[in-house]
């Protein structure tokens, strides 16, 4: 999943510019007078006078837009039409600073633009707005529209109609409100709106954002959110909160939270997330006194394995300590550590630099200091700048290891490029080279991350960790795209990826059947994904976090869905023979204070 902090450096100024590259296709400019602003809205996402000139058309003023490139106010009929798929607000981009005032009653002239926020590559939908205005008031201190309430009653089941045929875009479509989510919140675009009571889903982001559900009851995990169990149920209740005022007052809230009382604001549509309600007015937060979670400590019998994405953690950050308190105690020291995002000795700065010693080494100080254990580790630098993510990073997996628990089979000969091989020795399957890479140089890993694979041993039983970070899902549409179904282009090159890591899995398995084989990571795709599918083949592996009831099948919560994006998969040895226990540890995804944006997860189980 796209890191929230490299995929924007100001979510708040939305990135409305209205400019020829991130507009819709226009037709030649015409003339329109006497319009309202339903008639701009229209019956479909695209209005029936984009491009044209409006003239004096009227409407209150419900809010103000004061900062970043996306500065001026909305407008809102006070006389509405009797169509519910009609619009009846309206955003008027001025550029500076809106010289108009809340309850100003004015009337507009300017031209119509659908603005298509991310650029039309995006595959986004569009924000239907007034542009390059002349505006004229007419009085003052009027009464704002009142707000529609937008509940549990009020959004329909159904999230989206299918696309058209032609090129699978909903924009084209007339609008049903009664029956879709989607044309549901755009019947509503630039209106005043208002929820209430609304519990917390996704907590605060650093750009002082967050996500609340209006359904309180669809698809609720166990500690609050809301989970994201099949592609056909994207949660219709969900919906951002931004706001108007200081980004200092904005509560900082954790999933679970609840902003009591009343929301109001306008309806807006922006890239990163979709309809978003930026709030003149605040809910009150009271806070649903959510806490970390804590595994319980593995028996001695018991070999506790865990991955756990760090976050693009270099040797400047100041989060080993937290990194290190939440191995040590919220997931009590494991045995095996696959950690992803690994980054180089000086993170970002491109300089050559690929050995990563001291930021392992740094954090392993951290756990001693925590009270953990003394780990060993192992790991392959990268080719420089070939394993995409953060550029100069380098980032990796690395395989911490317990000595006094576990110990690690070295065999020489693995470095970037060679590929680690199965052989047979005494009728049991070994790494040719430990730690290895697999098949390093094929086309599936390019710009990415390759497997690390490592061959352990556990009281005298081998157990082989395959550590991945496969493709991100960066370039994929998202839910509220104008394309339905949206298109996940980032599948096809992790598709590829699962293929090789499958193929090897079956190398161990056609040597020694009963062989211990973990595959872990972040495997940056959902448990029920064609990619899952893909890993598991027939029968060779098994993501363990299926043994979880739904409800508790999440790693990261993304646009208020609670998500896998981490897994642990496991070969037929240990699913039917090892009483194996798994747990994802709730440290992270959930809380506004979070040090990695993802959660780690444990397996025990006695080979």
């Amino acid at each position: 999943m796209p890191s929230r902090s490299s995929a924007r450096l100001a979510a708040l100024t939305v990135a409305a510019v209205c400019s020829a590259a991130s507009a819709v296709v226009l037709t030649s400019p015409a003339h329109a007078d006497s319009v309202r602003i339903h008639d701009i809205q229209g019956t479909t996402r695209i209005s029936p006078f984009a491009g044209q000139k409006v003239t004096d058309v009227p409407g209150v003023v419900t809010a103000t837009r004061t900062y970043g490139s996306s500065r001026g106010f909305w407008i809102q009929d006070p006389s509405p039409d009797d169509n519910p798929a009609t619009s009846e607000g309206v955003f008027v981009f001025t550029s500076s600073t809106p010289k108009v005032a809340v309850g100003d009653s004015v009337t507009v002239t300017g031209t119509v633009s659908e603005y298509v926020p991310g650029g039309p590559s995006s595959g986004n939908q569009s924000l239907t707005e007034i542009t390059k205005p002349t505006i004229t008031t007419v009085s003052t201190g009027n009464a704002v529209p009142a707000p529609v309430v937008i509940d549990e009653d009020s959004v329909p089941d159904a999230y989206t109609p299918e696309g058209d045929t032609a090129a699978g875009s909903v924009n084209g479509l007339t609008l049903d409100p009664s029956t879709y989510a989607l044309d549901y919140y755009e019947s509503l675009e630039g209106m005043n709106v208002q929820v209430e009571d609304t519990r917390v889903v996704t907590a605060t982001d650093p750009y002082s954002e967050l996500w609340v559900t209006v359904k309180p009851w669809e698809h609720r995990s166990h500690r609050g959110g809301t989970v994201y169990g099949s592609y056909d149920s994207q949660n219709t209740g969900r919906l951002q909160i931004q706001s108007l005022g200081s980004t200092a007052d904005f509560p900082k809230a954790n999933v679970g939270d609840t902003l009591e009382g009343t929301t109001t604001g306008p309806l807006d549509f922006n890239q990163y997330g979709g309809y978003t309600l930026v709030a003149s007015k605040l809910g009150t937060l009271h806070s649903g006194g959510l806490e970390r979670e804590t595994t319980r400590k593995q028996s001695s019998r018991e070999l506790a394995v865990a991955t756990y994405n760090v976050e693009n953690l270099d040797p400047s950050d100041a989060t080993f300590d937290k990194h290190a308190a939440a191995i040590v105690n919220n997931l009590q020291s494991p045995d095996i550590v696959s950690l992803e995002e690994i980054q180089d000795n000086n993170g970002a700065t491109d300089d050559g630099t690929v050995d990563a010693n001291q930021t392992v080494n740094k954090l392993i100080d951290a756990i001693v200091a925590a009270g953990g254990p003394k780990y060993d580790w192992r790991s392959i630098n990268p080719v420089n700048d070939q394993d995409g993510g953060e550029p100069g990073g380098n980032i990796r997996q690395v395989f911490l290891f317990n000595p006094e628990r576990v110990s690690f089979v070295d065999r020489a000969g693995g470095d970037s490029t060679t590929a680690v091989g199965v052989t047979k020795v005494d009728g049991k399957a070994q790494l040719t080279v430990s730690p290895g890479r697999i098949d390093p140089t094929n086309a599936a890993w390019t710009s990415s991350r390759k497997p690390l694979a490592g061959e352990f041993v556990f009281r005298g039983k081998a157990v082989f960790v395959i550590a991945n970070h496969l493709n991100s899902k960066g370039g994929d549409q998202g839910l509220t795209s104008q394309y339905q179904p949206p298109v996940r282009s980032s599948e096809i090159q992790r598709h590829a990826q699962a293929t090789e890591v499958n193929a090897f899995v079956k190398d161990i398995l056609s040597v020694q059947k009963n062989a211990n084989v973990i595959a872990l990571g972040d495997m940056n795709d959902f448990e029920f994904s064609e990619t899952a599918k893909i890993l598991e083949g027939d029968g060779e592996l098994w993501s363990a976090i299926k043994s979880l009831p739904k409800s508790e099948r999440y790693t990261y919560d993304y646009q208020g869905n609670e998500q896998v994006l981490d897994q642990i998969l496991i070969s037929p040895a240990i699913r039917r023979g090892c009483d194996f226990e798994y747990d994802s540890v709730h440290v992270n995804s959930e809380f506004n204070d979070q040090i990695s944006d993802h959660d780690p997860q444990v397996l025990r189980f006695r080979p």
